[in-house]
């Protein structure tokens, strides 16, 4: 996710989060949508139509987040289409004239040449979320690809983006495997694992780590998007459910583990090479007033094995000639604080490993097999996020008989327009705003929610007795600890405490700006924040709304909520590569489900569903 905060301290809660929330939550989500065959709007309807909102709010949460992952994915085809370029466009400062000589452009010279692509040559950052100043045109056009790119896989469901997947899942372990050979290789590699293992323990006192944690375990696993119930709903009634779920979890894990070594590994590579160019720097302006020094410091040689011992002698006797002469400042060089600034955000990839890659032989290679891998992740990630919505969308009366491929085409239309405000000046700051608001606050909101109902309104008893039809064994006493008590109070403990935090720290957002070539931390405006607060409610409000406008009669409760959940199952585009005729004595109903969900009765040979009154 782009605004996960990549340190050692973060595996922790990370892993804690997946053990708590991450894998009861992912067994749930499968084992519901498995057993009903419904998409999420029909699975919480089907359980009590009373909490149907849960459904309409996945659904919003999902189309919010699907608008700005998707620039994302555009900023990455940007990059890897710079990657062509030799040199690499982010390897080198632009040069400007001043009078008669030809210099790097100051801005450049301040930052970094990776820092300079991205915020003036990539999203040309403004100063702040006030002045967004005009839509850039490179970007939307990347933009109108990534989404062009959505809606042919994913235009006729499953048939289509089941295929891509194979390719976007498989990808980017061929890479990880590459970069990790290479990067355990490279100088500083050490450096950056140490680093990685010798986590600061206080960072786990923020109530935000744990957010962010319990945050990236969702979109992880695709937790609260209601898209994991849709595909699940296409499984085989006989599947094992609980072993796909331990299976998956465990993969995500060592995923994240080993594209952490990875990455720490680059890391400590790109801080030792900064560390060492830092000395150079301070080596070559202390020998242009070396003349100057006390004789007794002018024969101390000054490297980068004894950097650390001698530096501190002769820094006392240099700085003030130096500084009054030149009115500069000497650099201050530590590894540590280069591992410190290395690693959050959107700067984590687009600025500080595009750093390490520059510094890689054939960077070119490097580059482009990176942002390939990100676009891999990104898009397999983006076709799970929008066939959710599709089919939450397509599953209601009012789109029922618009064709599949019209429906996918009109969401991702009106999804690139809105997604032009990503593409301005201020558009990093709207990504991390919808980011916190729309997408982290709304899945923990609807995760609660989910975990409630089924535990307490649908029974953890009955859910089990549904597992154990299905896969043959009951969950054991993990299992109900955490859907009846562990999940939910985790997940309310981390609300809470992120509510009372945000409170104590109001949000403020990294505002870069031109004159310093340089981030500084800013309150949001407080039009911002209503926007926010808006963003928020949108992904909260439909549950309470559904609940007591259903509970006090205020709309009538659907009496043909199967027939309208079932459609997509039967009839749909998405469906047709994978259920045959000879399949489908698994999806029918047996005896003791008959009791369940009388009234509902399947045609072979029409693959139709009917509500019988």
């Amino acid at each position: 996710m782009p605004e996960r905060k990549l340190q050692g301290a973060f595996l922790i809660p990370y892993l804690i989060m997946m053990v708590v929330e991450g894998a009861p939550l992912f067994l749930m989500e499968l084992g519901i949508g498995q057993k009903m065959r419904m998409g999420s709007l029909g699975v919480w309807n089907n359980i009590s139509p009373w909490w149907g909102g849960i459904g309409i709010a996945s659904t919003i949460v999902s189309f919010c987040v699907g608008l700005y992952y998707n620039v994302i994915i555009a900023w990455c085809f940007y990059y890897l289409f710079n990657s062509f370029l030799s040199p690499l466009p982010f390897s080198v400062c632009p040069t400007e004239k001043v009078g008669n000589l030809t210099l790097p452009v100051e801005e450049c010279e301040m930052s970094s040449e990776t820092a300079y692509f991205w915020f003036r040559q990539t999203i040309d950052a403004g100063d702040s979320i006030s002045e967004p100043g005009e839509v850039k045109w490179w970007m939307a056009l990347c933009l109108f690809l990534s989404w062009l790119l959505v809606w042919f896989c994913i235009m006729r469901g499953i048939q289509s983006s089941g295929k891509v997947v194979y390719f976007t899942a498989l990808f980017p372990y061929m890479i990880l495997v590459i970069f990790f050979g290479r990067a355990v290789t490279l100088k500083g590699a050490g450096t950056g694992l140490k680093h990685m293992f010798t986590p600061d323990m206080s960072k786990l006192l923020n109530p935000n780590v744990w957010m962010d944690a319990a945050c990236q375990v969702f979109y992880s696993l695709g937790l609260a998007f209601g898209s994991l119930i849709a595909f699940a709903s296409y499984n085989p009634m006989k599947n094992d459910c609980k072993r796909d779920a331990i299976f998956m979890c465990v993969i995500t894990v060592f995923t994240a583990t080993f594209a952490t070594i990875d990455i720490f590994a680059v890391l400590g590579f790109k801080a030792v090479a900064n560390y060492e160019k830092c000395i150079h720097h301070n080596v070559g302006k202390l020998e242009s007033i070396l003349s100057q020094l006390p004789p007794h410091t002018q024969t101390v040689n000054v490297t980068v094995d004894n950097y650390e011992e001698t530096w501190p002698l002769l820094y006392p006797h240099i700085k003030e000639i130096y500084e009054n002469q030149t009115h500069k400042h000497f650099q201050h060089c530590s590894i540590e604080e280069q591992l410190n600034e290395a690693a959050e955000g959107t700067g984590l990839a687009f600025i500080v490993f595009t750093q390490a890659i520059v510094e890689l032989p054939g960077s070119n290679f490097w580059s482009i097999a990176f942002f390939m891998m990100l676009l891999a992740l990104g898009l397999g990630s983006q076709f799970g996020t929008m066939e959710g919505v599709i089919t939450n969308l397509f599953d209601m009366k009012i789109f029922a008989r618009v064709r599949k491929e019209v429906l996918t085409g009109s969401v991702c239309l009106i999804s690139f327009l809105i997604g032009l405000v990503f593409c301005t000046g201020a558009g990093e700051y709207w990504l991390m705003l919808f980011d916190t608001f729309a997408g982290s606050m709304g899945l923990i909101f609807i995760a609660f929610f989910e975990v409630i109902v089924i535990s307490y309104v649908y029974g953890h008893k009955r859910f089990t007795d549904d597992i154990e039809k299905m896969i043959g064994q009951r969950p054991g006493i993990y299992w109900q600890a955490t859907w009846r008590y562990i999940s939910p109070l985790t997940i309310f403990s981390i609300v809470v405490s992120s509510i009372i935090y945000r409170f104590m720290h109001p949000p403020e957002y990294p505002a870069y700006k031109q004159e310093k070539a340089m981030g500084e931390m800013e309150l949001y405006p407080t039009w911002a924040m209503f926007a926010a607060f808006g963003l928020l409610l949108s992904g909260v409000l439909p549950i309470p709304i559904v609940y007591f406008m259903r509970r006090f009669q205020c709309i009538r409760l659907d009496s043909d909520i199967h027939q309208a959940s079932i459609k997509r199952v039967e009839t749909t585009m998405s469906t047709q590569g994978m259920i045959r005729n000879e399949e489908l004595d698994e999806y029918r109903d047996s005896p003791e489900e008959d009791d369940e969900d009388r009234g509902l009765q399947a045609n072979p040979n029409k693959f139709r569903m009917e509500v019988i009154d």
